[in-house]
């Protein structure tokens, strides 16, 4: 009996060119050399040669990643390092799929710019730079006034908002090959080794679970979690008719297997500015902090187009639903904090940053 295509992992299909998508090429990091030559660099007298754990192995990590000069790797530089948010709307937010309503966008963009969201403070605690790009919110973003110039804000919209997958495609593919290039290119455009990256967008979190039910293999149902774990607020009633709009959007799709095609069945445009932001940092051999579920959605889509990619990403933090956690879980990722987090915006990319620190210090020290 054939297998269902839908359970065959997605990065061994075969998939048809798509016109006019242009990906970077992307260098794998494996490197069983620099791996032990590193080991016997960090290891500790009398102690177990893994006695660091996942720290070493976060520092081989990005010493791999760094590797790409012909001359012998030395230590870890970490310049300028950048976060990115990127912000867009999704037309699954007219079925009621989130808490919040889909102004609740705009109203967070708004709060970026002005400097007063957690992901301000701890860009500024952590010598971030931020950028927040309208990838495709639903209204006009107005560029912030005189005075907030620590924050800059891209204009990339592809539309106003996605459409309703429920009634078709989220964006044609066209406009996602146009946001995977306008991801691209905010990246090339920035300075740095280190992009760590956020998103904002209300519905967002059921478009990143179309994409795992359908690039993993998932049933919706073990896809879309609960937005009130506690129940307070969201009974069981309400949870269930979400689910059904999910499984109809799903199966109207049922032919959009491949990554780039489920990208474009399902949104946002925010997750597609998050693939080719990526895919061109992984080309330029920056490390990609991937912080929540919606960036790890688009996480599945850039391995899918480009598998070497994943060396380049490491995954900040777990949240609290389970669907982020059996993402990554397909994604063989660790992450380096689980806080229980719902917010995203960068917020744990953030958290995680002084683990890296840390690896970097552990690595200068041994040189």
């Amino acid at each position: 009996m054939a297998r269902d295509p839908a359970l065959i992992p997605f990065h061994s299909r075969p998939h048809a060119p798509v016109p006019g998508l242009r990906l970077p090429p992307i260098a794998a990091t494996a490197d069983a050399t620099l791996d032990h030559t590193l080991m016997l660099r960090m290891a500790v007298p009398g102690q177990d040669a893994l006695g660091l754990g996942r720290l070493q192995q976060l520092a081989l990590q990005l010493a791999r990643i760094q590797n790409g000069s012909p001359l012998p790797f030395d230590l870890l530089v970490f310049d300028a390092p950048q976060l990115v948010v990127f912000a867009g709307d999704h037309g699954l937010a007219d079925e009621g799929l989130s808490e919040w309503p889909q102004s609740v966008t705009h109203e967070q963009v708004v709060q970026l710019l002005a400097g007063k969201s957690p992901a301000n403070v701890l860009a500024r605690q952590h010598g971030f730079d931020l950028t927040v790009v309208d990838a495709g919110v639903g209204t006009p973003i107005n560029q912030p006034p005189p005075g907030h110039h620590t924050v800059t804000l891209q204009s990339r919209k592809i539309g106003y908002g996605t459409r309703n997958c429920l009634f078709g495609p989220a964006m044609s593919l066209t406009q996602a090959v146009s946001a995977i290039h306008a991801g691209m290119d905010v990246v090339r455009h920035l300075p740095g080794t280190v992009i760590a990256l956020g998103d904002v967008g209300v519905a967002g979190t059921a478009s990143a679970s179309l994409l795992l039910s359908r690039l993993c293999g998932v049933p919706v149902v073990d896809a879309f979690a609960r937005e009130d774990p506690g129940a307070t607020s969201l009974d069981d009633t309400l949870h269930w008719q979400r689910l059904d709009k999910l499984q109809a959007a799903s199966q109207r799709h049922g032919a959009a297997l491949s990554p780039i095609h489920a990208l474009a069945a399902f949104g946002g445009f925010e997750i597609a500015m998050q693939v080719g932001a990526m895919l061109q940092a992984g080309s330029e051999r920056r490390i990609v902090l991937v912080d929540g579920f919606v960036a790890g959605a688009a996480a599945l889509v850039a391995r899918g187009l480009s598998p070497s990619v994943a060396d380049y990403l490491v995954f900040a933090q777990r949240g609290a639903a389970s669907p982020h956690r059996l993402m990554l879980i397909h994604l063989r990722a660790h992450p380096l904090l689980d806080l229980e987090l719902n917010l995203n915006q960068g917020v744990g990319a953030l958290l995680a940053w002084p683990l890296l620190q840390s690896a970097q210090a552990v690595m200068d020290a041994s040189a």
